[in-house]
């Protein structure tokens, strides 16, 4: 795993972990309404481009972001956010060491297996995959992720370097990921944000994180789909994350 690096390293540290099929841009604007306030660290995820390793297990990439943390901030961060496939690994990361942050906020995140859709990745996906290299494919494909126009380069460029042996791994384990009983012991402070038009799926998976961690948060952003919030409105992503890191109550 690769991790890069902004702000002021004396500044309080937070970790943002990208979603599924794309890579740290996707907090790229994030990183310049935060910089000045806080210490970013962006992990690029096993499998996906710019990363060093291949994409094995969600539990592999959440442990070694532990490690990571452990080595070089004592095992303790101020935050962590994750979107999607970010988002569960924050997830495993918490069922693991509870307190490894103070603050964390889960975006548009699965819980819960969906066993029908993981036995149709390989056979679907498989068969598209060539596609990916193929603009007109390419971008239809990203209209339909309803990403903006300004991203585009960055997503079919990362896109294309993906393997497709690492894009069925992660695609798999995204769909087969149940969280774990322990993150009851979870202490951290966590926001859990979804798009009121996502799938059933994703908000149902909100509702069950919700209640497996206790004194979490739940919150429904209007008009929103699908990772929208971090992707494309990054300045009230920002804001979000502030207004939790310097709240009163903490």
């Amino acid at each position: 795993m690769v991790f890069k690096e902004f702000g002021n390293k004396n500044s309080k540290t937070i970790f943002l972990l990208h979603g599924g099929g794309l890579s740290w841009w996707n907090y790229r604007e994030e990183v310049e309404y935060l910089k000045n306030d806080f210490h970013i660290i962006l992990p690029i995820l096993d499998g996906h481009a710019g990363s060093d390793r291949p994409f094995t297990t969600i539990e592999d990439n959440a442990e070694e972001i532990i490690t990571f943390i452990n080595e070089r901030f004592n095992g303790s961060v101020c935050m962590i956010c994750g979107l999607s496939l970010g988002g569960q690994i924050l997830l495993e990361i918490l069922s693991h060491q509870g307190d490894i942050c103070r603050h964390a906020l889960i975006e548009s995140a699965s819980a819960y297996p969906s066993k029908i859709t993981g036995a149709l990745i390989r056979p679907a996906f498989g068969c598209s995959y060539p596609l990916i290299k193929n603009k007109r494919f390419a971008k239809m494909q990203f209209k339909q992720l309803r990403i903006k126009a300004e991203l585009y380069n960055d997503y079919y460029r990362d896109t294309r370097l993906i393997s497709k042996k690492d894009m069925l791994a992660f695609m798999k384990a995204n769909t087969l990921y149940r969280i774990k009983e322990s993150i009851k012991n979870c202490s951290a402070d966590v926001h859990i944000f979804y798009g009121e038009k996502e799938n059933r799926g994703i908000k149902k998976s909100a509702k069950i994180i919700k209640n497996s961690i206790p004194g979490s948060t739940l919150t429904e952003l209007p008009d929103l789909h699908h990772g929208e919030f971090s992707i494309n409105h990054p300045q009230a992503y920002a804001e979000a994350v502030k207004a939790i890191v310097f709240s009163e109550k903490n």
